[in-house]
């Protein structure tokens, strides 16, 4: 076997499998435009190609794939929200993760953790029973528990942090981790594999609408027409719409994560804090992940602060004491596009043949292949929006038919 490795490594014509072709010129026109190279619009377009046999399809990302928000999240998998059809949408999202590597036959290193959320008022206690209630009744699995039962979940967590003991948790059996950039490429790959075209460093600049149906779509590499074209650009969906001449009521913050050096594991299950705004989670690497919430004000912009760095880690040494000794080694930011409800905005929009996936928060990657299939339905369809996501249209800010995410997580809320 090594002798063979040798042979392979230093052979001038071994086979070389290439994940993505070689950069092209863009074509005139194309059946449907993405415009985001993240996660959500790589596998709307791995989707609509294997699924939907639609192939003529190009991605457009002003970047490199996969480098906005889906490089900047905490890897977060798990479906123990508030509202029923929040939950019936990400459970649905759980179960495809757990099946990607197979199908995409490229390892996602998706990892089985279990994600505890704690409750330390007799308010939030309350509140996770019902959502524990509504978690089984709608395909989760969550359950409460109570002190005992966390010390021996998580033997290392401090349960009396100064002025707000631990009174119970909130234990979902479901949550998980998976290496973001992995998705991404798989489902890049895949999607390249059906003849997709995905084009790096070709930025949007204009939308062309006529007679309110787009037709057209204007890079700095030319303009190509299109069927019909999504959107899914994280961050930038306001100002993505806004050339679309769409109304918005999405605001855009910063929200920043940070990770140690590494130590052996001693970290299993996803710790929460809602009171302390607060999530600690180990890497497969033994680092140590810190998140919690968002910049105060709006702001399109991915630097990092102090400020928070000091009061996100505070609250950290209340959960886990002994990390005050620990080196931070990073410390990084995305740019949320939070929803007054926040939940997402998926389906249609004023502009016809112009589909939206945006409004994503905190929690755009753990919807990642659901959200990839619903909407390459709706694009397959012609516009018939798919029963999971009807409720999360940009109509219902209108109709006063909000979907109520509010304190799902400990960030941002």
């Amino acid at each position: 076997m090594p002798f063979n490795l040798l042979k392979y490594g230093l052979s001038s014509e071994y086979p070389v499998e290439v994940d993505l072709p070689a950069p092209r010129e863009l074509k005139s026109s194309y059946d449907v435009v993405i415009i985001g190279g993240g996660g959500h619009g790589l596998a709307t377009a791995y989707y609509l190609s294997k699924y939907h046999g639609i192939t003529n399809i190009a991605v457009l990302e002003k970047g490199y794939l996969g480098g906005g928000n889906t490089a900047r999240n905490t890897a977060v998998i798990r479906s123990n929200y508030l509202t029923s059809e929040g939950v019936r949408f990400y459970a649905e999202s759980v179960r495809m993760f757990e099946g990607l590597s197979n199908e995409f036959d490229f390892n996602i290193m998706y990892s089985h953790r279990g994600q505890l959320t704690l409750a330390h008022t007799d308010a939030t206690v309350r509140s996770f029973r019902q959502r524990a209630e509504v978690n089984k009744h709608f395909g989760g699995r969550t359950e409460m528990i109570d002190r005992q039962q966390i010390r021996e979940l998580v033997p290392s967590l401090n349960l009396d942090p100064g002025h707000i003991p631990v009174l119970a948790g909130l234990w979902h059996i479901d949550g998980a981790t998976a290496r973001h950039d992995a998705v991404a490429w798989g489902y890049a790959k895949q999607a390249a594999k059906r003849g997709v075209e995905i084009h790096q460093l070709t930025e949007v600049q204009e939308l062309v609408i006529e007679n309110g149906t787009i037709t057209a779509v204007k890079t700095n590499r030319g303009t190509i027409q299109c069927g019909c074209a999504v959107q899914a650009v994280a961050g930038m969906s306001s100002q993505l719409m806004k050339k679309a001449g769409i109304r918005s009521p999405i605001q855009t913050f910063p929200l920043q994560a940070m990770v140690t050096q590494p130590f052996k594991p001693f970290l299993d299950p996803l710790v929460s804090s809602s009171a302390l705004h607060c999530y600690v989670q180990q890497t497969s690497r033994g680092e140590v992940v810190f998140g919690g919430g968002s910049d105060p004000y709006p702001l399109f912009n991915t630097r990092s602060t102090l400020d928070l760095k000091e009061s996100l880690l505070a609250h950290a040494i209340e959960m886990f004491p002994f990390l005050a000794n620990a080196k931070l080694m990073r410390q990084w930011a995305g740019i949320t596009d939070m929803t007054p409800d926040y939940s997402p905005i998926m389906g249609l929009s004023p502009v016809k043949n112009y589909y939206l996936d945006a409004g994503w928060g905190t929690w755009g990657f753990k919807a990642t292949p659901i959200c990839g299939k619903t909407m390459a339905e709706l694009v397959a369809s012609g516009g018939k929006v798919p029963e999971l996501i009807k409720p999360f249209g940009l109509e219902r800010f209108s109709t006063f038919q909000q979907v109520n995410e509010m304190g799902a997580t400990a960030a941002s809320h």
